[in-house]
């Protein structure tokens, strides 16, 4: 089995949450059991290993985003940068809002997160509509910081994120795909 199927077959499907006909991918499962855990961080290790994406800060995003970049960044040897939700950060910060399917969302970012000419490697556990790591993306640019990828556990391609997402000039790393589901 490859890692990707792997993977998937450790993420537990969710049905009508957390509404009617949304199939909703839960990755605690990944979380829970240490070697399923292990091969999700090295997965993204030996990519971020190589000298061409190597970043200088990894950010991940509001919340599950946390665990994987931050663990990631710990294994990389390199600074963790939360994104956070709107009023989370205690400190002078920069914000970005974007629109959801019903309304819209602010997500912020201390402004002396990163500096001008970071190498960031901007995470999530899960890309949908693209709407988050796009605001997240803008962030860091607003900053100075230079975004070398957009990566996540689970791609929903029918939700058009990834789509848009690579359409902005982001480049994208995903471990599952959920395609046609």
């Amino acid at each position: 089995m490859d890692t990707s199927d792997y993977l998937k077959s450790h993420i537990r499907t969710v049905p009508d949450w957390p509404a009617p006909g949304v199939q909703f991918r839960d990755i605690t499962p990944l979380l829970q059991d240490p070697k399923v855990f292990r091969v999700l961080i090295d997965t993204f290790v030996h990519r971020y290993m190589a000298p061409e994406l190597r970043p200088t800060v990894v950010a991940g995003l509001d919340a599950r985003g946390f665990i994987i970049g931050s663990v990631l960044a710990y294994e990389l040897g390199v600074g963790f940068v939360p994104i956070r939700k709107k009023g989370k950060l205690p400190f002078t910060t920069v914000e970005e809002t974007y629109e959801l399917e019903y309304g819209s969302a602010t997500v912020e970012l201390h402004t002396d997160a990163v500096r001008a000419g970071d190498r960031v490697l901007l995470i999530d556990d899960l890309i949908a509509t693209g709407g988050t790591m796009m605001a997240g993306c803008k962030l860091l640019e607003k900053l100075g910081a230079e975004v070398l990828e957009g990566a996540a556990i689970v791609d929903l391609p029918e939700l058009g994120g990834s789509e848009k997402l690579r359409d902005s000039g982001l480049a994208l790393f995903t471990l599952v795909d959920y395609a046609g589901h």
